[in-house]
């Protein structure tokens, strides 16, 4: 896939705000300070598309990027980051559970996981969400280009191995990096994939 065209839609707070369309879309979601935005910028070959900061909780709404005309991107607010306001906190879970569950569109949904760490209790327990609610996903590593070359399989077998105590398979995997832009080929030939099979009518 050659990303030549990507549109800012609009930031949202609720479902029943967000764009009324027929398109398949991709949901980008994870801990606060994973990557996210990064990789996003990455993948569309853009800059700053979506803002990245050093602050974790910069994203705090279901921001909608509109790809090629064909479909899609939306970034969801990170979790598991104590420093926003209790009320903004609150409102993350039933804001990202009120998209994932109910939007008739969601075709996939990227898990991203930093390679650097053990799984985070937050996201074992998001995995589990996932499978209550069948929701399709994929996990998608990040910054491995910070893991030293003979360290990098390491931590991500550990959190595979974790996985595997309670998955008898797991979903498939990609392991990325936002500044050497490993991954991004690999991101975009599955993302076309997806595409190429989805039917609104399903």
């Amino acid at each position: 896939m050659n990303i030549v065209d990507v549109s800012f839609q609009g930031s949202f707070e609720k479902l029943n705000q967000c764009p009324v369309h027929y398109l398949p879309e991709f949901a980008f979601v994870g801990r606060s300070n994973v990557g996210k935005s990064s990789l996003i910028n990455m993948i569309t070959n853009k800059k700053s598309i979506a803002r990245t900061s050093s602050t974790p909780g910069k994203t705090q709404h279901l921001n909608f990027y509109l790809i090629n005309k064909l479909w899609y991107l939306v970034d969801l607010p990170g979790y598991g980051y104590a420093k926003v306001s209790k009320k903004i906190k609150s409102a993350f879970p039933k804001m990202i559970e009120d998209y994932l569950i109910n939007r008739p569109n969601l075709f996939c949904t990227f898990l991203l996981l930093d390679s650097r760490h053990p799984l985070q209790k937050k996201d074992e327990e998001m995995i589990e969400w996932f499978g209550m609610h069948h929701i399709p996903f994929v996990i998608v590593y990040t910054k491995i280009d910070k893991m030293k070359p003979t360290k990098k399989m390491e931590g991500i077998e550990a959190i595979q191995s974790k996985l595997l105590e309670s998955w008898e398979t797991l979903p498939k995997e990609f392991i990325t990096s936002s500044d050497t832009r490993e991954g991004k080929e690999e991101l975009l030939v599955y993302l076309s994939e997806l595409i190429d099979a989805y039917d609104p009518e399903y």
